[in-house]
């Protein structure tokens, strides 16, 4: 009932995420370019013109500020698609005068290790020519929100025009000259696309990379946020249900195991993507997700030690599978959600989504769970009304005939 809804529902928003933030063009005001890309990050995009006669390249990124007095940079790095060794263009407002400047920086391993400011200084690529400009002309004003476009036209390596690393980003604060620091979620921290500038195609490599995160977190929402919750509540108010007998237990098992194996699946993608980010490390996500895991396999394992009904040991056993199973589902729910921020989705449809489908299950356990004590309370008060003679075995009432 609730997984195939939370799959449509989610397919749905995400792909129109997908095509209503991801969009390009070629024409500014001033130019027009042959080809243009939506990048993976940031709602940013790229056009340009190649020109393979004399290997150079005129390009244009689209951008946006995140504060009135950040930046916004753009560059490419010769030798590996990473942050570390860019040549990059930033643009910001001047601290004197408040215009819109854009300066040259390299991008070296100190200034990624926060040990030294970044300094402006010339680029050791050929630049032949540089230039920004606020979306809405010269009455545009920096804030946040305010679209920038940052021009460049350089020659190329002649060999090296079927992978070129570009990178992109954007911070909240320009201390004197020097950018600092840009936020550190995974929009930021992805924010790479390695694009052959004759086809216009990307790099399949970094696509796989979005595929997997996208696939990762579609696998592990479902089955640790909605699968695994949903076994719960079935072994909760099942049992109960006389005339199952014990196909509730099947049931819960069933559910559980899918549950186990889908996620499973998504930890393993999580191990993967973890390999493949380059020493970024989402601490309290990667934390959440490995203890949700080990209590899984602790709650699956213990099913294979099932102590039987008439065993003295069965009510700690019961008591260790109802700790370590709810332990498992509120941590798994958590870490839900947790990855939508880590992925930036914490205002997204797809979170919405998500949040619809948890309350509908919610929503669900606790008209149950209500049911389940006013049947409870019915069948005390029938219990206390037979032993005290009220009523018969059958549920009549009973009584005394005076003649």
């Amino acid at each position: 009932m609730f997984l195939p809804f939370f799959l449509i529902f989610l397919s749905f928003f995400h792909f129109t995420i997908v095509f209503s933030s991801h969009s390009c063009t070629t024409s500014t005001s001033t130019k027009t370019f042959e080809k243009c890309m939506p990048l993976p990050s940031q709602d940013a995009s790229i056009a340009w013109t190649f020109h393979p006669h004399n290997v150079t390249l005129d390009i244009v990124f689209f951008g946006s500020f995140i504060s009135p007095s950040g930046w916004v940079g753009f560059g490419i790095n010769p030798n590996s698609p990473e942050m570390t060794g860019t040549r990059a263009l930033i643009a910001f407002p001047d601290p004197n005068s408040g215009q819109l400047v854009l300066l040259p920086y390299i991008i070296d391993p100190s200034v990624k290790l926060q040990k030294s400011p970044l300094l402006s200084k010339p680029l050791d690529i050929h630049l032949l020519a540089s230039s920004s400009t606020l979306y809405g002309g010269k009455m545009a004003t920096i804030h946040n929100g305010a679209t920038i476009q940052i021009y460049a036209t350089l020659k190329l390596v002649s060999n090296k025009t079927k992978n070129v690393h570009f990178v992109w980003n954007r911070g909240i604060y320009v201390q004197g000259y020097s950018p600092t620091i840009h936020p550190t979620n995974i929009n930021d921290l992805s924010s790479i696309a390695t694009i052959d500038v004759l086809s216009g195609s990307q790099s399949t490599c970094h696509n796989n990379f979005l595929t997997l995160k996208d696939v990762h977190g579609v696998i592990n929402s479902i089955s640790w946020g909605v699968i695994l919750p949903l076994g719960a509540v079935t072994a909760r108010y099942l049992r109960h249900v006389e005339s199952l007998g014990a196909t509730w237990f099947y049931v819960h098992a069933g559910v559980q195991l899918s549950g186990i194996s889908l996620g499973t699946i998504g930890f393993a993608i999580g191990v993967r993507l973890g390999q493949l980010s380059g020493g970024r490390v989402y601490g309290l996500h990667r934390n959440l997700g490995i203890a949700t895991f080990v209590l899984g396999m602790l709650q699956t394992l213990a099913l294979f030690f099932r102590p039987k009904t008439t065993n003295k040991f069965r009510k700690y056993w019961k008591s260790y599978h109802h700790f370590v199973g709810y332990g498992c589902v509120v941590l798994g729910v958590v870490n839900v959600f947790q990855g939508f921020e880590v992925m930036g989705e914490g205002r997204s449809y797809v979170k919405l989504g998500y949040c619809l489908c948890l309350s509908t299950l919610i929503g669900v356990t606790v008209a149950l769970e209500v049911n389940s004590w006013v049947v409870f309370c019915r069948k005390a008060k029938e219990d206390k009304m037979r032993r005290e003679g009220l009523i018969g075995s059958s549920g009549k009432f009973s009584g005394s005939s005076h003649g």
